[in-house]
């Protein structure tokens, strides 16, 4: 996908992206294969798979049903940014706040913030588990998104708790997985969300992305998340 491709497809959705809004997207991939050559950000650096595959997969996000491009939204497990960057340069008054437990990655997503101009991004050098137990950030945020290879049940301990009452979790899966929805249910409920939807959304080359939305219904009990690297080791059943 082109970088004319890729603006012509989104404007296919009604998201017409200006000459400003290129132009961040074209910095966001010269920085983002630039600083791959010093330290591992992805594997994909090639622009038309970096622009399908990185920067129109993360705005799947906004041609789900349940998206609302407005109010605070956190990104755990950010790595390059992504979803929660692509989504501020379309959504420049989306607040973001995006969390990742490396600092170099954090050192990156300064630069990238600094040098694409975006205001009202906050970078975090955390544990998801440490942040999700900050009282400064608990149930703080509208949104929250992972893009993430853990499964559904390690996804929910750390980002529902970061959701406030009727606020949304949407993780970003590269497939359906009726097992992980199910192994889920439990911890979903538990940890006070709602499974309120689970859609299909293509990319142009025919790929599909699979997004689930969680709906949190009642505060999260305070136990959760538990201690850095629970979650992971021993997932709730």
């Amino acid at each position: 996908m082109t970088p004319e491709e890729f603006k012509a497809e989104l404007g296919k959705h009604g998201i017409e992206l200006s000459t400003k809004q290129m132009d961040q997207f074209a910095t966001y991939f010269h920085l983002l294969v630039e600083w791959n050559q010093k330290m591992n950000l992805t594997a994909i650096t090639e622009q038309k798979e970096v622009y399908l595959k990185h920067f129109y997969d993360s705005v799947t996000l906004a041609l789900s049903d349940t998206f609302i491009p407005q109010g605070k939204l956190c990104d755990v497990g950010s790595g390059a940014g992504f979803p929660s960057l692509p989504l501020k340069i379309i959504f420049p008054e989306l607040e973001v706040t995006i969390v990742d437990s490396l600092n170099k990655r954090i050192t990156f997503l300064a630069t990238l913030v600094n040098d694409l101009e975006l205001e009202g991004v906050h970078l975090y050098h955390e544990r998801a588990e440490t942040f999700g137990q900050n009282t400064d950030f608990r149930e703080a945020f509208d949104f929250v998104t992972a893009r993430a290879v853990a499964r559904l049940n390690v996804l929910t301990e750390l980002c529902l708790p970061l959701v406030k009452k009727d606020g949304l979790f949407f993780a970003l899966k590269a497939a359906k997985s009726e097992e992980e929805l199910t192994e889920a249910g439990r911890v979903i409920a538990l940890l006070g969300g709602k499974l309120i939807n689970a859609e299909d959304v293509s990319l142009p080359n025919g790929d599909i992305r699979h997004i689930i939305t969680v709906q949190k219904k009642k505060e999260t009990p305070k136990k959760y998340p538990r201690k850095p690297g629970l979650p992971n080791k021993q997932p709730v059943k």
